[in-house]
């Protein structure tokens, strides 16, 4: 297990400076965010002389090896726009995002899981077609599309619901929703192969034979047996989702990393950009690496892998 321990924090280590050093790399392939941090009518004079200010004149590799040492230290600079610590306001947005992404991940994954026992101990090959149906049409609709036809549903037409900010409890249901709906057909899809692969084992057929009920088998052979590789598939696609909310935070004004993030983009502020991607890898391999853990634990033949 140690072995295997070690394994996954050299993979994380790697894949993290991995991430921040490509988003370094395209970041400066922009270039210089002078233009778009001075009015219109500013000189190129005024402009040379901010990026210079911002270490932009700087060569290259000086610059990413400073970048470097402020990832380790922590210290990624200022917003070029607001003037605060780029990673302090990403902490302030981070709840947020963590909590939509969270508790989209459960509904997604709970509501996957319900479906698949429902099809297997129903057997109905009709109720896994018409199932399969109806998440394969929600993933075919883009994210940000479902999101606005929930706010003119729920929102403008029925007034039940609030479509923007993080005001309640209520604020929830409408992005939980988008993101869920949006993630259940591959859940459905995972949970269903793993548990029609138990079904052909050997030790489901002889469970039948010595007369225990479908339910039993079910609940307490297949699923513990199937759960592991969904379990991985389901790490990474909770890592992702992590850094994958921002359309629908945006649509919905969620204050988390995604307006954040999407303002700094288009205004190349680069420390905030940076200190997102940082955010984004971290938790993406902090998640897997917790699974990978837990899977492992649940069936440790995964560690020799």
């Amino acid at each position: 297990m140690l072995a295997f321990l070690l394994r996954r924090l050299a993979l994380a280590g790697a894949t993290v400076f991995l991430v921040v050093t490509i988003g370094f790399v395209l970041g400066r392939l922009t270039g210089a965010p002078g233009a778009l941090l001075l009015p219109d009518n500013a000189s190129s004079t005024d402009v040379d002389a901010l990026n210079a200010s911002l270490g932009f004149d700087r060569p290259v590799l000086v610059q990413y090896l400073d970048f470097l040492r402020g990832v380790v230290v922590g210290d990624l600079g200022d917003s070029y726009r607001l003037h605060e610590s780029a990673l302090g306001l990403v902490w302030e947005r981070l709840p947020a995002t963590v909590e939509l992404a969270f508790w989209a991940f459960l509904a997604g994954f709970a509501l996957a899981l319900v479906a698949a026992v429902v099809i297997h101990l129903s057997g109905s090959t009709v109720l896994r077609a018409v199932v399969g149906w109806l998440g394969a049409t929600r993933q075919a609709v883009p994210d940000f599309f479902f999101a606005l036809l929930l706010v003119l549903v729920f929102s403008v037409a029925l007034g039940v619901l609030p479509s923007l900010g993080r005001t309640s409890p209520a604020s929830l249901v409408l992005p939980v929703v988008t993101l869920a709906t949006g993630q259940f057909v591959m859940y459905l899809r995972l949970l269903d192969a793993a548990l029609s692969d138990q079904a052909e084992q050997d030790y489901v057929r002889t469970a039948f034979a010595i007369g225990q009920s479908r339910p039993r088998i079910l609940f307490t052979q297949m699923l513990p047996n199937a759960l592991p590789p969904v379990l991985g598939m389901a790490g990474l696609n909770l890592g992702g989702l992590l850094g994958g909310t921002v359309v629908v935070e945006v649509v919905f004004a969620w204050p988390g990393l995604g307006s954040l993030l999407t303002a700094a983009v288009s205004q190349r502020d680069f420390p905030i950009v940076q200190a997102g991607l940082l955010f984004v890898a971290v938790a993406f391999v902090v998640v897997n690496t917790l699974v990978d853990l837990l899977v492992a634990r649940i069936d440790p033949r995964t560690a020799t892998s």
